[in-house]
């Protein structure tokens, strides 16, 4: 009994986010956060130039629209007028679709990780039974913020959303569901919350020692911030030798 209580106290220590400055990391939280095509090392993007077909199956497991800034927003669960792909790609996100049935052997995925340099992974489930203090980590998650790293997260079952702001500040939900593969570019306000689905099972790929901790906002004086803002005014990108059979799109 004594060690059972030992075990939950250490479980809690772990999962229970600190707060720097306004900032609160959690390990879990990683789930949804980090640096990219305006990231890494400088700023980085792939070829636009994809095939219709690549985009019409990443069009399959995610889908964006606008949604009101509003404080019910975390319940809005109904897709409105869907907008191109395309709105993702031009604020710095990747869109990818895979096999998540066969994540474990996935040619495709493994290319896009020796070629971005994800050395590292791991996977992680959000649901009401599994996650402790469930409610009061959603809610914090649904907290707008930032990240100095990119966040790379492939859904391998469930759903949920992840919210972006526009270069005017407006929101897009982007919906993603199992097989899907998204990266958050560093210094862009963004949020995550579950669908009415409750669930996700994800993979969390990083290169090193990632940097989860979440900035939330206003921290625009952060580098990443200027950079991600610079990136997106000038649409900078640095091309990259990716073999297009990837189907993977971005900046």
């Amino acid at each position: 009994m004594v060690l059972t209580k030992r075990l939950l106290l250490l479980l809690l220590l772990v999962l229970e986010p600190r707060f720097i400055n306004g900032a609160e990391t959690n390990r879990l939280e990683s789930f949804v956060h980090d640096e990219l095509p305006f990231s890494q090392h400088g700023i980085m993007g792939f070829s636009t130039s994809i095939a219709s077909d690549a985009e019409n199956d990443v069009e399959k497991v995610i889908q964006a629209w606008y949604i009101n800034d509003e404080d019910n927003a975390e319940k809005d669960q109904m897709p409105h007028d869907l907008i191109p792909i395309g709105k993702l790609l031009d604020l710095g996100l990747v869109a990818m679709q895979l096999d998540a049935d066969n994540h474990e052997h996935d040619e495709k995925l493994k290319k896009m990780r020796e070629q971005r340099g994800y050395l590292h992974m791991d996977i992680v489930e959000l649901t009401p039974k599994k996650l402790p203090n469930y409610n009061m980590m959603i809610k914090r998650f649904f907290e707008e913020h930032l990240h100095i790293d990119e966040e790379v997260r492939y859904c391998l079952d469930g759903s949920g959303y992840f919210d972006v702001r526009d270069e005017n500040d407006r929101w897009i939900r982007v919906s993603v569901r199992k097989g899907a593969l998204i990266v958050v570019p560093a210094g862009i306000y963004h949020r995550f919350t579950l669908d009415s689905n409750n669930y996700i099972k994800a993979m969390r790929l990083f290169s090193g020692g990632p940097d989860w901790t979440a900035y939330n906002r206003p921290h625009d004086h952060l580098i990443a911030r200027k950079k991600y803002l610079e990136a997106l005014q000038n649409r900078t990108k640095v091309p990259q030798d990716l073999d297009s059979s990837l189907n993977l799109t971005s900046l």
